[in-house]
């Protein structure tokens, strides 16, 4: 398969400093919202990259399910691959891709898990299907087929009723930027990088070579 000639002109937009606020949240709200209102795909879908304790990196797409001054906030089992490899290594990367806007932003940051009860409010407003499966799921580890989660999933549900109680394995975990990047595509591959990096509290804005 020949895929030299697989290329897109990028003509959507422009990022320049007038339009890059003083802090990277205020801007990434603005974007967020813009992905939005432009029916996006799963908007809030992000690369997730950590990296183990054997120094080998890897990565998976999550859901944020909140964003503030605090942190970027996604949930997952703690027993995970992703989840060891927090523990081992508690220090991550994001990645939004909006193709459709022809825009990216990178995040680069610490992580900790989320308080108790701030992944007991979530998991109650998870759809029940979902609540389920967080028990009948053993996230990551081989298992010899499907109907091993089905039949976990019949046991879970079997056992917890309608309102089953959010698993201890299983709860948020918070990414405290230290780094942004927005990224926005331009003709001739001279596309616009603004990076927000964390010095002694302040955030220091500056533009990247493409």
């Amino acid at each position: 398969m020949d895929l030299h000639g697989l290329r897109m002109v990028y003509r959507r937009g422009e990022l320049d400093e007038s339009q890059a606020t003083s802090e990277p949240l205020a801007l990434f709200e603005r974007w967020f919202t813009e992905a939005t209102s432009a029916r996006v795909p799963e908007p809030n879908a992000m690369t997730l990259a950590t990296v183990g304790a054997d120094g080998r990196p890897s990565t998976r797409v999550v859901l944020v399910k909140s964003f503030d001054v605090e942190g970027i906030v996604f949930f997952t089992n703690y027993h995970s691959r992703k989840g060891r490899e927090l523990a081992a290594n508690p220090f991550a990367a994001l990645q939004f891709h909006w193709v459709e806007l022809q825009r990216v932003v990178r995040i680069e940051g610490r992580v900790e898990k989320v308080s108790e009860a701030e992944s007991d409010a979530y998991f109650v407003t998870r759809p029940i299907d979902s609540r389920i499966g967080a028990w009948a799921s053993p996230q990551s580890e081989v298992i010899s087929s499907r109907a091993v989660l089905v039949a976990g999933a019949a046991r879970a549900a079997a056992s917890h009723g309608p309102h089953p109680p959010r698993p201890p394995h299983w709860g948020g975990y918070r990414v405290v930027p230290e780094v942004w990047e927005f990224w926005q595509g331009r003709p001739s591959r001279l596309h616009d990088r603004i990076r927000y990096r964390l010095h002694e509290g302040t955030w220091v804005r500056e533009r990247l070579a493409p």
